[in-house]
């Protein structure tokens, strides 16, 4: 059998030439909010229910070790659309905006040809037209869209219009739209690039009767242990009993795996399936109020592999005909290096983080060349610094069930850093190498905590070899430093200035 790299390089001109005559792939990337590795039947969750996703499981390429570039969803969305981690562009926390001058996918494959389209939750900076990190600003042509999270009935802005409700399951309401921009795009005889951003699984928790009967027993099972979330009807903090919680949050995963299987089957049934390449994963590892089997160690947050491991999957019919996996770790930043190889377009001209994927899909790569890096930058020490983007334009519109100050939306913050000191390499931090993982935290009482795993023998981090093996610790430790002081460089602005 032809190897997929040969078919690629056949068709799509990988070098960065001109198309061949092959028409180029649809690009369809999912991505599920707070949805952790654990939280598929495919990889043996004891309750929720994802047939879909367990379908594309075992028909597709799926990856056993996805992982999001940072451990909450801001900064993965970030990585998600550049290539690049996001505190290299002070994007650090959940509300922290991109920058404007940054190189997005939906920007590279506009140049492309592609008609690109957002719906769902963006959490890159405000969704109104007036935002310079809209994704309009950045790079597609349409958009229905939310500053941050949404549950049922939400409020979506449509092009950067002011929000409108729009009444259903949002999941659905989000993929209905997608499918209406894909039928848009075919009948202009446009290759399509489709973001859908999931709300779900997020909390606040919400779902449709028949996906809450689904989970009818969970409440009885897991009465006594109570977490904190949000609540539905104040939108102020509350404390449930976990059963209750986990029986709305499965019914939003499942809400979430049917849509899927809905823009899946509109795909086969308008002839596209075949040449679209749809990808799924999660923005980051499960919330704490939903953490219940625990095969890796943490949750969202973290930088444990709980916090960072996600469902990662790819169907390409046409060019993935047989079903197949991999062991090589991969994550968001790698999308964009891997989707301008398959397009024939350059790489932006800056640091990037992640690599091209498509050796991987052929399997000719079984090991990555290059380290991950996960890193929370530490904000507190940050003080009063100058805004990047001026505060108005930095104000939220879409409302939203949880209150933070007392508002319903959500606005952003991006900072200028143009003096770097010895505090601005602080914060959780870790790095994946081959088969090790160094993993550093700051004491309270000063100096910082280091781990080092051995992720094949040990994927719930339970045993710290830095003692064992105090060589390859001071490998990881200098690799880790060195990738940071590149970081840091981007963080002042260096890369604008090329």
């Amino acid at each position: 059998m032809k190897s997929i790299l040969a078919i690629l390089l056949s068709s799509f001109c990988i070098s960065h030439a001109s198309f061949a005559e092959e028409p180029r792939p649809n690009i369809i990337l999912l991505m599920g909010d707070d949805h952790g590795w654990e939280e598929t039947g495919y990889n043996g969750h004891p309750y929720v229910k994802t047939p879909v996703l367990d379908d594309m499981a075992a028909t597709c390429f799926r990856f056993e070790n996805f992982y999001a570039a940072h451990p909450s969803c801001s900064p993965t969305r970030a990585s998600f659309m550049t290539g690049r981690h996001p505190n290299r562009m002070g994007t650090f926390n959940p509300g922290f905006s991109i920058r404007p001058e940054e190189i997005t996918l939906a920007q590279i494959l506009a140049k492309a040809g592609y008609h690109c389209g957002h719906f769902g939750k963006w959490h890159l900076g405000p969704v109104k037209a007036s935002s310079p990190t809209s994704p309009g600003a950045m790079g597609f042509h349409e958009w229905v869209s939310h500053d941050n999270f949404f549950e049922l009935n939400p409020s979506l802005s449509r092009n950067g219009g002011p929000p409108e409700v729009i009444k259903g399951e949002s999941s659905e309401i989000v993929i209905d739209e997608a499918i209406k921009f894909i039928d848009r795009a075919s009948k202009d005889k446009k290759p399509f690039f489709t973001v859908v951003w999931f709300g779900s699984p997020h909390e606040p928790y919400s779902g449709l009767p028949e996906d809450l009967a689904l989970y009818d027993d969970l409440p009885a099972k897991y009465k006594d242990k109570k977490v904190k979330l949000t609540s539905n009807e104040t939108g102020g903090p509350t404390t449930r009993p976990q059963g209750e919680v986990l029986r709305e949050r499965y019914a939003e995963i499942t809400a979430m795996d049917r849509s899927i299987g809905t823009l899946r089957k509109h795909l086969a049934a308008s002839g596209l399936r075949d040449n679209t390449l749809l990808f799924y994963c999660g923005d980051n590892g499960t919330s704490a109020d939903g953490s219940l089997v625990l095969p890796h160690r943490g949750v969202k947050a973290q930088v444990y592999e709980g916090g960072v491991l996600v469902p990662g999957l790819i169907e390409w019919p046409a060019h993935i005909p047989q079903p197949s996996n991999t062991k090589v770790r991969a994550t968001t930043s790698d999308l964009l290096p891997t989707l301008c190889a398959l397009t024939g377009q350059p790489l932006p001209d800056c640091p990037i983080d992640g690599i091209n994927l498509l050796p991987v899909l052929d399997g000719k790569m079984t090991e990555r060349p290059k380290p991950l890096w996960f890193w929370e930058f530490d904000i507190p020490h940050l003080g009063k610094s100058e805004p990047y983007i001026a505060p108005e334009l930095q104000e939220g519109t879409t409302p939203l069930v949880k209150l933070m100050g007392g508002k319903a939306t959500r606005d952003f913050n991006n900072f200028r850093h143009t003096t770097l000191t010895d505090s601005d390499y602080l914060g959780p931090r870790a790095i994946i190498d081959g088969r090790y993982k160094l993993v550093v935290h700051e004491q309270k009482k000063g100096g910082s905590k280091q781990e080092l795993f051995d992720l094949v023998a040990d994927p719930a981090e339970k045993t710290n070899l830095l003692e064992q093996q105090p060589a390859i610790a001071k490998k990881l430790q200098s690799e880790l430093h060195d990738w940071q002081q590149s970081v840091l460089k981007s963080l002042t602005g260096a890369d604008y200035r090329n």
